[in-house]
């Protein structure tokens, strides 16, 4: 069984647009032929995809870097550029995606085949065939495509089984999933022998079959961190079945209705919606002698307590009671999944698309680097600077234009930046002039 991998990070960048085309065609009274460089293509856009087929993020252990393609640049003729294809990655349901550095949920993906854009591809840039004016008919301006997103991401993967085994460390999870399915778990008499969860697929003789998932014991304080905490919870809020293991071993030392009770706190601490989720009790390790006894005082205490749900008896080592506990988990499971397709059906929208929210356009710093050269911090003026073609002096011309209309030149005085010094945005330099 390969390893569970159930958190990664990536980065991923969408392509760059095309860039826009400085081009003429030749027509008789027109000068310079009249503009006709079309525009650059779209880049393409990163898109996650859920799959049903996938169980886990092992796809993204080795490789951590996905990159779409660019659009093409403009063609002559005023023809636009070809947009590139967009980069699909499956990833499995259950799939969280949050930005790495914010910590902000940017997506989840829930549905088989649901999709969501990450990563969008930048426009492409406008060729000369927009920039033609009565003043200007022969424009030699166009721009340079806009760059692609790039992001850092933090995926992480809340298990989609169907059945979830919950209980204290060693109450006997891992040898119930290795009995019932053809997983094959780690498994010891020590506390956290399962860091990761393992899955299975329990197919019953009547043809029906379900999902189970082995997941790491819960201890005291899990809630808050404690152990392996919310690595644990988190993959229980998805499963429609939860089979809550008590163990029977009257050599352990432990109050088995005692273990109940804090292991129901703990998932009721972590989420109070956990309380509607359909369980059933089983009580494990029943080869062992003495465990009858146990049993039995443990069925009474519940009684005591108010709880009144029919307890499992089994032992998965001579997997006595095994059999009616699968099949009553299968029937549990067919109930669960009719009353949720009963409700108000919820419209599952199939794609969803993550839109960054960009820097006002005038949002930038000038920063004095040393005596006569200077330096001007933000996105939006770095991006302005990229997207403008400075092959041409009419792109120059505009793009001197647009800084002065948005504070630069004033901004750049106040600094105390005079004639000649050096100005640097992203990778463009130039001379300050008054």
């Amino acid at each position: 069984m390969p390893t569970f991998v159930d958190q990664t990070k990536i980065e991923v960048q969408a392509g760059k647009g095309g860039d826009g085309m400085v081009a003429f065609r030749h027509e008789k009274y027109v000068p310079n032929g009249g503009p006709a460089g079309g525009d650059g293509g779209r880049g393409g856009s990163i898109i996650f995809v859920a799959d049903s087929g996938l169980r886990t993020l092992m796809d993204f252990r080795y490789r951590r870097k996905f990159k779409a393609e660019s659009g093409e640049n403009g063609r002559i003729k005023s023809q636009y550029g070809r947009g590139a294809k967009d980069l699909y990655l499956r990833v499995p349901i259950g799939t969280t995606v949050y930005d790495f550095d914010t910590n902000e949920e940017i997506g989840d993906l829930t549905e088989n085949k649901q999709e969501l854009v990450v990563a969008r591809g930048g426009r492409g840039g406008r060729g000369n065939i927009h920039f033609a004016t009565s003043v200007n008919t022969a424009p030699e301006i166009a721009e340079n495509g806009e760059p692609g997103e790039d992001r850092v991401l933090r995926l992480e993967l809340k298990v989609l089984a169907d059945v979830g085994l919950v209980g204290f460390p060693s109450v006997g999870k891992s040898t119930l999933l290795s009995v019932v399915t053809k997983a094959k778990p780690k498994i010891a008499s020590y506390s956290f022998t399962t860091l990761t969860p393992n899955l299975g697929m329990v197919i019953l003789p009547d043809g029906r079959d379900f999902s189970m998932a082995d997941l790491p014991g819960l201890i005291e304080g899990a809630s808050q961190g404690v152990g392996l905490g919310i690595q644990f919870l988190r993959h229980i809020e998805r499963t429609k079945v939860i089979l809550h293991l008590v163990s029977m071993d009257p050599e352990n030392g432990r109050d088995a209705l005692e273990d109940y009770q804090k292991i129901r706190k703990e998932l009721l601490l972590y989420d109070e919606e956990l309380k509607n989720k359909k369980e059933l009790i089983v009580a494990t390790q029943l080869d062992i002698p003495g465990s009858e006894e146990k049993l039995a005082e443990f069925k009474e205490n519940l009684k005591e307590a108010g709880i009144t749900e029919p307890v499992y008896a089994i032992s998965s080592v001579t997997h006595q009671g095994v059999d009616v506990l699968m099949q009553d988990t299968a029937s549990l499971v067919e109930k669960v999944e009719k009353e949720k397709a009963q409700e108000e059906p919820k419209a599952v929208q199939k794609v969803k698309e993550y839109r960054y929210s960009s820097p006002k356009k005038n949002e930038f710093t000038v920063i004095k680097l040393e005596d006569h050269v200077f330096e001007i911090k933000g996105e939006s003026l770095e991006n302005l600077v990229k997207r403008t073609n400075l092959d041409y002096q009419d792109g120059v011309v505009r793009l001197a234009r647009k800084l002065k209309n948005l504070g630069v030149d004033e901004a750049l005085r106040e600094k105390g930046a005079v004639d000649g010094d050096d100005v640097i945005i992203g990778t463009f330099n130039f001379e300050f002039v008054q």
